[in-house]
């Protein structure tokens, strides 16, 4: 009995033993990759915040100067410029086929037709380095080759006709010439320098598209070039920027702007009424209502504005079919590209401060880097132009003042090639439709160019 019991006991270690090893031989089930990055965040968040030097006049005063250029860029951009540019960008998606984005821009469509098509296109919106990006990731997404697409990113805010006619009247005739020239060659060498680099992917991308169907559409090509050409009227409207003197055209354009913008919006309406099936009724109450809150505070415009996109809102959401595909499709643009922006805007300000104010890096540094005509000058004043944010037209007065304290001609081009086109919100939004590798290269080419047009023009007009 007792020799049969010590077997059992000797069974019953040896199985313990034989689980234990078993255990021992099993690969560990953590996964070390999934711990550490977000580790590490928390480590660098915690060590971002123990250190804050909250008793630095420049630091808080630089945090001040990043809440102020959000809380501008709210203001000014958001509602007046990004939103109209959302819906575009959605009404790009839902009513411009693929198949027509591909004859015209696809990466298989002749050359000439397609880089001309795209830089026509964005010059003619005159926007900021932001506002283009919903608009660029919408003909993307419709199967845009990557050269045209490109072309069209860069010669939205870039060839921008009323800013180099302002250039060429406060800098000088050559910069504006020189502008003007850049900022084309710019989009189209740029545009096919991105395609070779990619043409693998862009052959693939033809090829893919010889394959398509002929889509069916419901509009012509005439009722949708209408119907586009009033949402980007009230886009161009909404946004005309005060002029520097109280005579002119364009004085004369802005002292009206409001009612232009207005007139579009009723525009608009009445085609989603023909040729979208959206209620009259709707449309006259959303147009009853917003004219009365702007009668009610005539003084502040974009309080009126703000109700006719909320009223604009309701009758794409509430209309079935292309409407409220066309609704859903401008959401899925806001929620990919706003967050980006804001966050690009708050550090943009942080660094560099808004226009005219101070932020981490004193302006000094900057003016006094970028004296002369050397090389490292124009890499500099190309690199700080890709980073700083520009709203439409604000690059001009901070020239000035930059010349004014000895900048030199072939940097101050270099920052006029590459500051308009490029901002640090901008990259990050690029980066999250093209992906990091792509956005790298347009980033470097863009800086890459400015900087030898700055040396190129710098010697000639020291």
């Amino acid at each position: 009995m007792s020799q049969t019991t010590n077997v059992a006991e000797e069974t019953h270690f040896q199985e313990d033993a034989d689980n234990h090893s078993e255990e021992q031989a099993e690969p560990s089930q953590i996964d070390w990759s999934m711990i550490w990055k977000p580790l590490a965040a928390i480590i660098g968040v915690f060590v971002l915040f123990f250190f804050l030097p909250m008793g630095s006049e420049r630091f808080t005063g630089s945090v001040i100067e990043a809440l102020a250029l959000a809380k501008w860029y709210a203001q000014e951009h958001v509602l007046l410029c990004l939103v109209p540019a959302f819906f575009i960008a959605g009404a790009i998606a839902v009513f411009v086929s693929q198949g027509a984005v591909m004859k015209y821009l696809g990466a298989g469509a002749h050359k000439v037709l397609s880089y001309g098509v795209a830089s026509v296109s964005g010059s003619v919106l005159a926007v900021c380095s932001c506002t283009v990006l919903p608009l660029f990731a919408g003909i993307w997404q419709r199967g845009a080759g990557l050269g045209p697409a490109v072309a069209f990113l860069y010669s939205g805010p870039a060839i921008n006709v009323l800013a180099i006619i302002l250039t060429a009247r406060i800098l000088g005739p050559e910069l504006g010439v020189a502008r003007a020239v850049g900022a084309i060659v710019f989009s189209v060498v740029i545009g096919l320098l991105m395609h070779l680099m990619f043409r693998k992917e862009e052959q693939a991308k033809a090829a893919a598209a010889m394959h398509m169907p002929e889509p069916e559409v419901d509009r012509s090509l005439g009722q949708n070039v209408l119907f586009f050409a009033v949402m980007i009227g009230l886009l161009v409207a909404a946004t005309w920027s005060e002029p520097a003197q109280d005579a002119g055209l364009w004085h004369a354009v802005y002292s009206v702007k409001w009612l232009l913008t207005g007139g579009f919006a009723l525009a608009l309406g009445a085609l989603m009424v023909f040729w979208m099936g959206v209620k009259i009724y709707k449309v006259l109450a959303a147009a009853v209502a917003v004219l009365a809150i702007a009668l009610l505070v005539p003084a502040h415009p974009l309080i009126p504005f703000s109700a006719g996109i909320v009223a604009f809102v309701v009758l794409l959401a509430t209309t079935r079919g292309e409407t409220e595909s066309w609704f859903l499709s401008t959401w899925d643009f806001a929620k990919q590209i706003l967050p980006l922006l804001l966050a690009g805007v708050l550090v943009a300000g942080l660094l560099l401060g808004r226009p005219g104010s101070e932020g981490l890096i004193p302006s000094e540094w900057v003016s006094g880097l970028v004296g002369g005509n050397s090389l490292w000058a124009n890499v500099f004043a190309s690199v700080v132009g890709a980073f700083m944010y520009f709203a439409t037209l604000t690059e001009v007065p901070i020239l000035q003042g930059l010349i004014g304290a000895g900048m030199g001609k072939g940097p101050a081009l270099a920052l006029l090639l590459a500051g308009p086109a490029l901002s640090l919100p901008n990259m990050l939004v690029i980066r999250s439709v093209l992906g990091t590798k792509k956005t790298a290269v347009f980033v470097g080419l863009v800086v890459v160019m400015a900087t030898i047009s700055g040396l190129i023009f710098g010697t000639f007009f020291a």
